[in-house]
Order: structure tokens, then C-alpha cells, then sequence
């Protein structure tokens, strides 16, 4: 079952009362106090985005302990932190261990493979677009152990060089002009749902396959989500066609991309909401550092 994400950008109060999460707030219209439920094991991922939002240690533990992931926004309302359950799963300190051991020749290939994903998935947002992807598609097939030829960035500079409308000039950087903005915001919600996905695999987030920055508590995160990135282009790519004004992160365009979670990826001819589906991902991944499969299984976007 798909789990929910939950967004609050308005002050409040959260606590855990019966196995539910109970948010109250004032309704000013009414001028009146409402209280409404979710069930805690029907959510996934909680963004806080208020000052005013106000939640009990007793609904976090509940909420970790069903591996949901929080995450914690900045005044610019762009996501800056994030809570995860440090027990997910019932094997973990046996897959720790296998990670911590993991071989360089192993690691390697981990990453020749996801490379070749994250390319393969690039070239195909851009042929559903009707640009030019041959060249992206040959790259796919000569991606080598650890990427030694570098194709990760060569097949960015030209497909973010590509994707979006000429008119708008885009170069893609973290802090630069929208739609930047919009691939930050998406990404940090993939970057949560994929963590949680690793917590639930016995994994540990920091411990990454390629990624090694010892100030990030989420390296294998940032390794797995390369090949899901192109489902959040996807998103902000029909955001930029539709809307002639996205400079600022407004609740229209937030509610789009809270629904990364929700949006299908096919494992073949399989169909599966995004958190569901890459459960098959981690749990692949899992298997990997265990030795007792050699292939990651990622989605492909159609």
C-alpha cells in the first residue's frame, strides 16, 4: 500500500492519540478549534513547513517507528533537514556489516549500473519530448566499472543543456534560476522517500556506493535516487509547459511535486507507485552487499 505524504504550512499542533496522528488548528473563518485524524501506519513522509507548526515527542517516536520520513523546511520553505528511524529493519546490523566490507569491484559495478539507469532514464524523458537522445541511448551501453569514463556528467551537460525550452536558457545549478527551485524541492522529497526505503532495507543512508561526502548523513540516498531523478524532471518539465510564472514555490506548484511518491514507474511491464516500487530497488540493493544477487533492480521511464 502506498503510504501518505503529509504537508502542514500553517501553524498547528500534532499528536499521536490512539495510533493516529491528531492535527488541530484553529479555523479562523469559524473561529473555532478542529481537529482532524490520519492514520500513523498510512503515512510516509511528513513535511514541515511552518514556523507554528508544533509536534509532540510522543507522535515522532510513533511516526519513526513506522519508518516515516520528516522532513523539516528552512524560511525559504525549501526542505533543510530530516528525521529516520535508525532501527528499520530486523537484519540491519548484518547488512551494516555487508555494506562496511563491500569491495571496491563491487562498488564499482553498483554504480556502472546505475549510471547506465540514470542515463537510459534521461534519454527517454527526452525522446517522449521529441529531442534528440541517440547519443545519450549509445552512451547507456558504454558505461564502464566506477563510470571511468565519466559519462554521468557528459550525458548531464547535454541533456539538461536540451531539456527544457530554449527560451528560458536553463543551466542547472542548486542555487540558480528557476526551475531550479523546483528540481531542489523535488529532489529533496525523492531524497527522503528513498532513505526511507533504504532504512526499511536494513541499509545505512550514509554508507554510499559512489557518493562520499563526509559531511552528508545520506550518501547511499544520493547514490540510488540518480536513476529516479528523471521521474521528478518529468514533473517540472510539465510545470514549466503549463505555468508562465514558477519563480516562487507557491502551494499550487508545491502540491504538484508532493505527489513524487504517487507517480508510476514501470519495472518492465510492471506498474508501481514510486515509494512501492523502489522498495524492489533497495531491497535489491540489500541483496547485493549480502552476495546473493549481483543486480540492482531499477524502474524505466516509459
Amino acid at each position: 500500500m502506498i503510504k501518505k505524504t503529509l504537508y502542514f504550512g500553517n501553524p498547528c499542533y500534532l499528536f499521536s492519540q490512539d495510533e493516529q496522528m491528531k492535527i488541530k488548528r484553529q479555523n479562523a473563518e469559524k473561529g473555532i478549534e478542529e481537529t482532524n485524524s490520519q492514520p500513523i501506519e498510512d503515512i510516509g513522509v511528513v513535511v514541515i513547513d511552518h514556523y507554528g507548526v508544533t509536534i509532540s515527542q510522543a507522535l515522532l517516536y510513533k511516526l519513526n517507528e513506522n519508518n516515516a520520513a520528516i522532513i523539516i523546511c528552512n524560511d525559504k520553505h525549501m526542505p533543510t533537514s530530516m528525521l529516520m528511524n535508525l532501527d528499520g529493519n530486523y537484519v540491519q546490523s548484518e547488512r551494516f556489516k555487508a555494506q562496511i566490507i563491500a569491495k571496491k569491484p563491487l562498488l564499482k559495478n553498483l554504480w556502472q549500473q546505475t549510471v547506465s539507469y540514470k542515463i537510459y532514464n534521461q534519454a527517454m524523458l527526452l525522446n517522449k519530448n521529441n529531442i534528440e537522445s541517440r547519443n545519450m541511448i549509445a552512451w547507456v551501453n558504454d558505461v564502464k566499472s566506477g563510470d571511468s569514463k565519466n559519462l554521468e556528467a557528459r550525458a548531464s551537460a547535454y541533456y539538461w543543456k536540451n531539456l527544457f525550452p530554449k527560451e528560458i536558457n536553463f543551466y542547472r545549478d542548486r542555487f540558480g534560476e528557476p526551475p531550479n527551485n523546483l528540481l531542489n524541492y523535488g529532489y529533496a522529497i525523492l531524497r527522503a522517500v528513498i532513505a526511507r526505503g533504504l532504512v526499511a532495507s536494513g541499509l545505512l543512508p550514509t554508507l554510499g556506493i559512489h557518493h562520499k561526502n563526509k559531511y552528508n548523513a545520506y550518501c547511499l540516498a544520493d547514490d540510488i535516487m540518480e536513476p529516479y531523478r528523471p521521474f521528478v524532471d518529468e514533473i517540472v518539465l510539465s510545470i514549466v509547459k503549463k505555468y508562465s510564472d514558477y519563480s516562487e514555490l507557491n502551494v499550487e506548484l508545491k502540491k504538484i511535486l508532493l505527489q513524487i511518491p504517487a507517480v508510476d514507474i514501470y519495472f518492465g511491464k510492471e506498474q508501481s507507485p514510486l515509494m512501492v516500487g523502489l522498495q524492489r530497488t533497495t531491497a535489491s540493493l540489500a541483496k547485493c552487499f549480502m552476495g546473493e544477487t549481483k543486480t540492482i533492480v531499477y524502474p524505466e521511464l516509459c
